[in-house]
C-alpha cells in the first residue's frame, strides 16, 4: 500500500513539474496552450452523447468546463502513472535517470495514445517544435516522479 501511495504522491510532484515546464515554455516562446485536452473532452461528449452544460455545446460554460475537465484529465493521468510506477518499481532495476525517462515516456504514451485513437492528433504530422513542447515536459514529469518516489520509498526502508 505504501508503494501505491508513494507512487501517487510522486505522480503529483511529476504533474507539478510537467505543468511548470509547460507554462515556462509558453512564457518563453509566447505560445498558446494546447487545445487537445479540451478537444478530447469534446470528442468524448460526441461519442457518448453526454452534455456538460444545459447551455449548449458551443456556450461559454461548455468551453470553460471542457478546459477544466481537460486539465483534470491530465492530473488524473499523472497520478495514475505515478501509481503504476510505485507498484512496478520493485521489479525494475535501473539508474534513476533511466527510470525517470521511462516514466516520462509512459506518461506521454498514456496521454497522447488516447488522443491519437480518438483522431484528435497525429504525432506523425507534428513539427519539431510540437515534439519539443510535448516530450520535454513529459521528461520533467518522469524525472520528478522517479526522484520523489525514490526519496519517499528510501525513507521507508
Amino acid at each position: 500500500m505504501n508503494r501505491l501511495l508513494n507512487g501517487i504522491a510522486a505522480g503529483a510532484a511529476g504533474t507539478s513539474a510537467l505543468n511548470a515546464v509547460t507554462y515556462l515554455d509558453m512564457v518563453v516562446r509566447a505560445r498558446p496552450a494546447s487545445s487537445t485536452p479540451e478537444d478530447t473532452v469534446r470528442k468524448f461528449e460526441e461519442l457518448t452523447g453526454l452534455t456538460i452544460t444545459k447551455d449548449g455545446p458551443d456556450s461559454a460554460s461548455a468551453a470553460n468546463r471542457r478546459s477544466a475537465l481537460g486539465a483534470l484529465l491530465g492530473i488524473v493521468s499523472g497520478l495514475g502513472v505515478g501509481a503504476v510506477y510505485g507498484l512496478l518499481r520493485p521489479y525494475v532495476r535501473a539508474p534513476l535517470a533511466l527510470l525517470g525517462i521511462g516514466a516520462g515516456v509512459a506518461a506521454n504514451i498514456g496521454t497522447t495514445g488516447p488522443m491519437v485513437a480518438l483522431g484528435i492528433t497525429d504525432p506523425r504530422t507534428w513539427s519539431a517544435d510540437s515534439w519539443i513542447s510535448d516530450i520535454v515536459p513529459h521528461l520533467a514529469y518522469g524525472l520528478a516522479t522517479a526522484a520523489v518516489f525514490e526519496g519517499l520509498h528510501g525513507r521507508e526502508n
